[in-house]
């Protein structure tokens, strides 16, 4: 199967919790009136899209119906699709450039625990080291000696070399030794993992912040990508979280993971419509192939059920 293939598949849910139930409300409608754009707005606030876009969507559509791009119910399904796209489709610089420019190129991965973040490194490293590139990976996150554990055993799995010191031991010692390891070996690519409590906020964004600082102190311009991970199934949960953690950090991009399996993947769209802020990764499985880059069109179409 590929990956748009299973990308359909894991938007499954998703679709039944979106377009599907569009689909019904245009199909059982013979012309838009106010009790039509209600019910609209109720399927888009119950797909996890959020209020605020929400808001924007059914702005769109008011401003499609006054101009005539609208004109009966069967016309919304294509309108929405490429106002989706729209929200989806951001102007990114290609990070491959700046790989090219830049090296070692140091990534930065931050998010609470059980979004999927060492598993998302993990999956990354794959991803270069298929691509070419040198890996090191350095286990920041010395909280969590089961997120030391499983880095090394990722780092086995791909090729990629390890920094790692003993559990409990300072984030920004281990980050700055990676960078030193990273330049005197020549590595292409470093990937930081941090920890993701959030019991105490202040002490971890305090925590981010110098492991940052130590960063930009061993490499010039590091971290030169700093990816959020979020976990799909937590809907609306991860607006919140991508306020809190970008407050911490200059994130350049958003990890989205599970996606497979969750009625929720509409938050995608309210991320990228509030944030501001590009999904640059989406998980759609349990497999090392399982994390890609995303694309908006690719999204849409499977999330609109094209071919």
């Amino acid at each position: 199967m590929g990956f748009f293939e299973k990308l359909k598949e894991s938007l499954s849910k998703t679709r039944e919790n979106l377009t599907a139930k569009l689909e019904e409300l245009i199909n059982g409608s013979a012309e838009i009136d106010e009790e039509f754009l209600e019910e609209l707005e109720e399927t888009l606030i119950l797909s996890d899209v959020g209020m605020p876009t929400t808001e924007r969507l059914m702005a769109a559509v008011r401003k499609g119906i006054r101009k005539r791009e609208i004109n009966e119910p069967t016309d919304l399904k294509p309108f929405l699709q490429k106002e989706i796209t729209s929200i989806l489709t951001t102007d990114v610089p290609s990070e491959r450039w700046a790989m090219y420019l830049t090296k070692p190129y140091v990534i930065l991965v931050i998010g609470v625990n059980g979004a999927g973040k060492t598993t998302t490194i993990g999956k990354l490293s794959a991803y270069y080291r298929s691509e070419g590139y040198s890996v090191m990976m350095a286990a920041a996150d010395t909280f969590r000696a089961a997120a030391i554990d499983q880095l090394e055993v990722w780092a086995d799995r791909t090729g990629a070399t390890l920094i790692k010191h003993d559990e409990g031991s300072d984030p920004s010692s281990v980050a700055l030794d990676a960078t030193r390891a990273a330049k005197a070996r020549a590595v292409d690519v470093l990937i930081v993992d941090t920890a993701g409590r959030l019991q105490n906020k202040f002490n971890l964004m305090e925590e981010l912040k110098k492991i940052n600082r130590v960063l930009g102190k061993g490499i010039h311009g590091a971290p030169h990508e700093v990816l959020l991970v979020l976990d799909a199934t937590t809907g609306q949960n991860a607006i919140s979280q991508a306020e809190l953690f970008t407050k911490a950090a200059p994130v350049t991009g958003l990890v989205l993971t599970k996606l497979d399996g969750t009625a929720k993947g509409g938050v995608i769209i309210g991320l990228m419509s509030e944030m501001k802020m590009p999904v640059k990764w989406i998980g759609v499985g349990e497999g090392v192939d399982d994390l890609r880059p995303f694309s908006a069109v690719d999204f849409s179409r499977a999330l609109f059920n094209e071919d």
